[in-house]
């Protein structure tokens, strides 16, 4: 389908498909006996994997929906393809996870779903109230998912903390689409664009209290400083594969509609919102990098990973321009795999009740569970920008964008931090291979799906490692695409 049209409700099959599947799943799980609904994630990870498939094979298609509401571009392609990689190694981690929680089968992987649809919505969305939608239907699952284990304090909270703040920083978001539309008179992306070119609005009292606002509701997404505070204690209460798909998927999809307004909507203004985004990411580099160390739950030094990440992928929209977009593109994708690898770890390794969960814990987990341990070796690696990973790549991308338009000092802190997090990330290492193992360690069988889970993050993380070249390539495609339209 190179180079064509798109032809109708076709070009929009990848979100046709997981939303339908998500009423499948509830429905199975609604008239199924109990004693076959563990084949309800099984179905899911069909469903997300037709989506992908779909999406592969709409790779290169050009058109628009519903009056360009919807864009069907390479880059919104490039955004799907991430955010169902991230939602199938999800439903890989969470097959036998649901069950030894007992979480509620239907319902969690319909909210899976559903969370994956508002995301790609949020993706390919060519107006303001498209990503606003896609935004409170992404949220309005993961509020539901965070709390789903019933009867922990622990995860109750996160549920509700999540609630208020995601609900306190929803009204930024509206409030600064509202502010946005009363400067330009419109919400499309591209008509506010044109708006601001042709009408001079840069400095317009409005339109910049507006953006404003949209990056305070966005920051809460993406785990920004100073908009990152929920984030450790969310992500420690919420169930782990949920945390898992939080940190990458939900990341992902905050990016995605920041991408879109700054570089497309914003971008003649980039002179106004670069210097915010500057100082943005380098708190939220050094905050994270700084408050993992001190930390001794295995969720939490992930969690605050996760906005030190942040902060790198902040570098990537200073820089804008096609290199720092497709930059941006390629680390998302690499930090799918690396970080959904290291959960996968962590999944397999924990029990009920959050047990195995401390640093602590993986004391000689190494040598008892060699495949584990090396594993979790090679993500940590990668997590902290070492070569030949995924990481190490990825991190030098962004860098370079950042250098090539002028943000060498950025860049330079850049480095700075991820010299500063390979002590984090070498504490598990060090941990699973020079301190001996516990005595009350549990035996451990390795589940298929979560042996399947590691081995895609594994050639995930080799391959856009060692062999960039192809993905980065179809990432500059997608931005050129973008940004030249």
């Amino acid at each position: 389908m190179s180079g064509t049209e798109a032809a109708g409700l076709t070009s929009f099959l990848p979100a046709i498909l997981v939303g339908v599947f998500a009423l499948l799943v509830l429905m199975l799980d609604l008239f199924s006996p109990r004693d076959q609904r563990a084949n309800v994630g099984v179905i899911t990870l069909i469903g997300v994997a037709l989506a992908l498939w779909a999406t592969l094979r709409l790779w290169g298609t050009q058109g628009e929906l519903f009056g360009g509401m919807i864009l069907i571009d390479s880059a919104s392609l490039f955004f799907q393809g991430i955010l169902l990689v991230v939602a199938f190694m999800t439903i890989l981690l969470s097959i036998q996870y649901v069950v030894q929680e007992e979480l509620e089968l239907g319902e969690y992987y319909a909210l899976i779903l559903f969370a994956t649809l508002g995301a790609m919505l949020m993706g390919a969305g060519g107006d303001l109230l498209i990503l606003f939608l896609g935004l409170e239907i992404l949220s309005l699952a993961q509020y539901i998912l965070a709390g789903m284990r019933h009867g922990m304090l622990k995860s109750s909270e996160s549920a509700m903390k999540y609630f208020l703040l995601g609900a306190f920083a929803t009204g930024f978001l509206l409030y600064g689409i509202s502010l946005i539309y009363g400067a330009t008179g419109t919400t499309d992306l591209r008509r506010i664009a044109a708006a601001v070119a042709e009408r001079g609005l840069a400095g317009h009292p409005l339109l910049t209290l507006g953006m404003g606002l949209l990056l305070v509701g966005f920051g809460f997404k993406i785990a920004s400083v100073p908009f990152h505070m929920w984030t450790p204690d969310v992500y420690e209460g919420a169930p782990t594969s949920v945390t898992a798909f939080m940190s990458t998927g939900v990341k992902a999809a905050g990016f995605a509609a920041l991408a879109r307004v700054l570089l497309m909507a914003l971008g003649s203004l980039q002179g106004e919102w670069a210097p915010i985004l500057w100082w943005i990411a380098v708190l939220t580099m050094t905050v994270g990098n700084i408050a993992a160390i001190a930390q001794q739950n295995m969720k939490r030094m992930l969690a605050y990973s996760s906005i030190a990440h942040a902060g790198y992928l902040l570098i990537a929209l200073v820089a804008g321009q096609q290199a720092g977009f497709a930059s941006l593109l390629y680390y998302l994708l690499a930090y799918a795999f690396m970080n959904l690898g290291a959960f996968a770890v962590v999944v397999a390794l924990e029990r009920r009740h959050d047990r195995y969960l401390q640093l602590a814990d993986y004391a000689g987990v190494g040598f008892r569970y060699p495949i584990l341990g090396l594993s979790m070796a090679l993500f940590m690696f990668s997590l902290s920008g070492l070569p030949p990973t995924a990481g190490f790549m990825a991190k030098f991308y962004v860098f370079s964008a950042a250098v090539e338009q002028g943000y060498i000092g950025l860049a330079i802190i850049g480095v700075l931090n991820s010299l500063i997090s390979i002590y984090y990330y070498l504490r598990p290492i060090v941990l699973m291979y020079m301190e001996e193992p516990k005595a009350e360690m549990p035996s451990l069988s390795l589940a298929p799906f979560i042996f399947a889970a590691l081995v895609l993050a594994i050639l995930g993380t080799l391959h856009l490692g060692l062999f960039p070249a192809h993905m980065l390539g179809l990432a500059q495609d997608a931005a050129q695409g973008l940004l030249g339209g």
